[in-house]
Formats: C-alpha cells, structure tokens, sequence
C-alpha cells in the first residue's frame, strides 16, 4: 500500500489542481467544470484507486467484504468516530477480515490518536456520514413505494443543516477544552512547587514511555528479526515440540504475543486453548495469521497489556513468553509476566523458560578500548577527554569476539520464574572473576542463559554468550573509562548493582565497582 498511498500524495489526491487565485463561486465552478479533475481515491485495504467515494466503499464491501456504512450504523459512529475509523484502518493497514475481528469486542480506533488524517487530503473524510448511510435509507424508501417527493427532500435537506450547525459547535467546544488543557499543562509544567503537578508530570511520562515502547512492536522488522534468530525461536520450538505431554489439552496464555508464533508452536501440539496477548499494533497481523493457519478455534487474541484486559477464563495452566531484553532485564517485560502468573496461572501450574541467569566475565580488548573510548584524548588535534564522562555510561550492546574474553565466566544472578517477586530483579551482588591471560581488562561483559526444565523430560536451553551461536540480544559490554592491568591467575573482584531506571522504568541502570572505581552504565 505504500507505493500506492505515496503515488497518490504526490498527486494531491486529483489529476490536475485548478487555479484557486479567483474568488470562492468562481474556484469551485472552476473545480465542477474541469473535465480533468476526477477524483482518486485509496482503497482502505489494497493498493486500488477509484474515481469516487461511492465506488471505493462499494469496492471495499465487494472485493474485501466490509460495508462502512454498516459498520458506522452497527456502532453507532458519530462524525468523530466514522474519521477515528477510517485513521484506523489506513494507520495499521489491517485486512478486511481482521478489521472486522476487531469489532467484536472495545472498538480498536476509539482513541484521539486517530482523529489526526492518516493520509493527507483523503476524500474518504470529506463526506457526510448521515448521507453516506442515508442513500442506503432512501433505496429502502423507495423500494416501500414510498416516492422521495420535495417534502421529503426539503426535511431531509433541513436535517443535513442542523447538523451541519451541531458539528460546528461541537468543534468550537472541543478547540476551547483544548486551550483551556493546554494552559492546564503550562501551569502544571512551570509550577514546580506544587507536589501535585510532579506526579501528574511523571504519571504522563510513564504513559508516553508505554506508548512509544509498545509502538516500537508494531512495526515488522523487530519481528523479523526476532524470528530469523533460530536460536531464539528453534529453542522454543523444540523445547514445545519434544515437550508435547507438557501441553496436551491444557490452557496456555502467551504473554507479548508478537506475530503470534509461539502460540501457533502450542496449538500445534495439543493445547486445548491459547489466549495470546500483546498491546502493539501487531496483534491484527496475528489475526491473520492465525486464520491463515486455521488455528483461529484454538487461539483467542486480545489486544491490550497483561495488566488491563479481562481474559476469557480464570486460570490458566501453562504461560510462555518471550520477554527477555538486553542483559536479560532490560524493558522489564519480566514484571507483566509475574503479574500474569500472580494473577492467572493455576496452582500447579508453570512458566516457561522457567529459569534464567545472568553472567558476567572481564574482556580485555585494547583496539576495541582505544576506538570507542581513548578516541576522545586526540580529535583531530585537539583534547576532548571531557567526553568520556558521556560516552563510558552508555553501555554497548555488541557481538564480541570469543578471544577478547580473559576470565572465566561468573553467574551473578538466577531467576525461577515461577517464585521470583518483582522485587527482586532489583539487586546487589559481590563477584569475582577469575582471570584467565595477563593483559589490561578493557571492559566488562554480560550474556544470560535461558532454561526450559521444570517438568520437561526434553529439557531445552540456550546461552547468548559470545562463545555460542549469535542471536539478537548479543552481548551488553560496560568499557571500564581506565584499563585495568590484570594477571593470569587471579581473582578480580568486583560488585554490581542493577535496578529499574526510575525516569525510564523500562530502562536498566548497572553500577560496578572494580578495584574501588564505580562507574554507573545505563541500557537504554
């Protein structure tokens, strides 16, 4: 559809734009009476252009079976709603079909964001909603025998007036609540007195940070990229598939669902329902993509956060997810799967993978050291070490090599998923690392494992340590701002803290001490 909307944008909607430089009765006589100015018009769904209005929702209800007129009379769409859907629709370019699924429960479009024109001058927002359903109403007039007399036309025309003058005033009510807000903001912004506008200007932040977390999962390349990593999705898959007695007849929520294929892995192998949840934009795709593999009587998906949305039963026997991020906590998608488990998951019940850990081992690379941080000492002449106070707290995600490593590995932190509390993801920890090459410790590194063995007589685990095959997370390398010198043999001591950033909760901040040097790192 891409293509299709760019080609019509580049256009302006119409095959050639009139002169508007004269006065208004002349500019609109100048429009009706262009033989050239035909209207095109983007289908909802596909990449086709009609010449009208008329003929891109009688394209829509015979090709992809949706009638709007329909739709806007079922649920009652005023004017606000009729423009939320048609935003809606071309903003997530769903299908018929799975537009369609999404109306049998809270209707998806029913939020501000779309009253902003997802495609810019679209005809399909310059109608009248009441004719629109209206022609419909006046064939069935007809057809009762009924003649559509210049009665009948004068009241209807009157009524098409009124509410002409109620849209009007309902808009002029929405832009003074609008000023009447923006000063609200203003004040509670530069009143920083007030402990009340504090907490509204976090409460806010926490929203926008959820909003612009789960929108970055609506877009396909995460998902791609998430499924062309066979280690990550083949681990799942055969820890399901060698594990069949494990979900035979049981009921299993997944928890951040994506495109849906860990469900699908679970249906497949007997499970007597899945409800598969997740908050992003890309549950219609999954929609599809369920029906497309006739799974639809097995999976039920819900589009909401595991904290919100009410499910279809009780309790449930198995949840499965994939949440891990950067040094395993990072985005702490781990918290909703606990509130899952605290609130759903039956008591013998499980959670998998069902155990993790989180290691840590010292990497001694100069080069690497010298690009990323010894850079700033010489710029092109000139002194910048100043920088390194900004460029050492941000830690690098990356893919090490293998002989870069100069200590044996330590586990500073295993997790059972099915008794951890949230509040101990937070934590402090001494380790020691024993040094394996005498060299400078450049750095310090973190990969976690992941484990799927509670009940399992399959048992299934995988590591993104960088001895073992590359997968998406990689490895979280924290640069120590001065090399340490370390000798074979030896145990460098150390301690981590990691905990929740608290103006970004999603985001991880880790201190470590080496040799009395603290440094804080944040992944972002």
């Amino acid at each position: 559809m891409g293509e299709a909307m760019a080609q019509y944008r580049e256009s302006g909607g119409v095959d050639e734009v009139p002169d508007l430089s004269d006065s208004d009765d002349d500019q609109w006589q100048s429009i009706e009476e262009s033989p050239n100015s035909i209207l095109k018009v983007l289908c909802l769904f596909c990449d086709r252009l009609l010449n009208s209005v008329e003929d891109t929702f009688s394209h829509c209800n015979s090709e992809h079976h949706v009638d709007i007129a329909s739709l806007v009379r079922r649920h009652d769409l005023d004017d606000y709603g009729y423009i939320r859907l048609i935003n809606y629709v071309r903003s997530v370019k769903c299908s018929g079909e799975s537009l369609l699924l999404a109306t049998e429960g809270a209707l998806p479009w029913d939020s501000d964001d779309y009253m902003r024109p997802a495609l810019e001058d679209d005809p399909l927002l310059q109608i009248d909603i009441q004719e629109l359903c209206g022609v419909e109403a006046m064939e069935d007039t007809v057809m009762d025998g009924e003649p559509l007399t210049p009665t009948v036309l004068m009241k209807r025309s009157q009524q098409a007036e009124e509410r002409a003058l109620q849209a009007e005033d309902a808009l002029a009510r929405a832009v003074e609540d609008l000023h009447r807000l923006k000063h609200l903001v203003q004040n509670l912004v530069m009143n920083t007195d007030i402990t009340s506008g504090a907490k509204g200007a976090i409460a806010g932040l926490q929203e926008e940070e959820n909003s612009a977390y789960f929108s970055s999962y609506s877009h396909y390349g995460i998902h791609e990229e998430m499924l062309k990593d066979k280690v990550r999705t083949e681990s799942y898959r055969d820890f399901v598939y060698l594990n069949e007695d494990v979900f035979k007849d049981k009921v299993v929520l997944d928890v951040g669902c994506g495109t849906g294929i860990l469900s699908m892995f679970v249906a497949r192998c007997g499970a007597r329902k899945v409800i598969a949840v997740d908050q992003s934009e890309i549950i219609y795709q999954a929609m599809d993509i369920v029906r497309s593999n006739n799974l639809q009587e097995t999976i039920t998906l819900i589009k909401g956060r595991i904290e919100e949305v009410d499910l279809p039963v009780e309790k449930v026997d198995i949840i499965i997810s994939e949440w891990m991020g950067y040094f395993l906590l990072f985005e702490s998608m781990l918290d909703s799967v606990l509130y899952a488990r605290d609130h759903y998951l039956a008591a013998d019940g499980s959670v998998y993978p069902d155990r993790c850990t989180i290691s840590l081992a010292a990497v001694g690379d100069t080069q690497k050291h010298q690009e990323h941080i010894g850079f700033w000492d010489d710029v092109y002449g000139f002194k910048m070490a100043c920088m390194k106070k900004t460029v050492v707290p941000e830690a690098m995600v990356e893919v090490l090599k293998p002989e870069t490593l100069i200590s044996e590995p330590t586990v500073i932190k295993t997790i059972d998923c099915n008794t951890v509390c949230i509040s101990e993801l937070d934590f402090v920890m001494d380790f020691n690392l024993k040094i394996t090459h005498s060299t400078q410790c450049t750095a310090i590194m973190g990969y976690f494992d992941i484990f799927f063995e509670r009940n399992c007589e399959n048992k299934v685990s995988f590591s993104t340590g960088p001895q073992c095959t590359k997968t998406h997370w990689k490895q979280t390398v924290f640069f120590l701002e001065d090399p340490v010198p370390v000798q074979s043999g030896e145990n460098l001591q150390g301690k981590i803290t990691v905990c929740k950033n608290r103006k970004d909760p999603r985001a991880l901040l880790v201190s470590l001490t080496i040799r009395d040097v603290k440094q804080t790192y944040s992944i972002q």
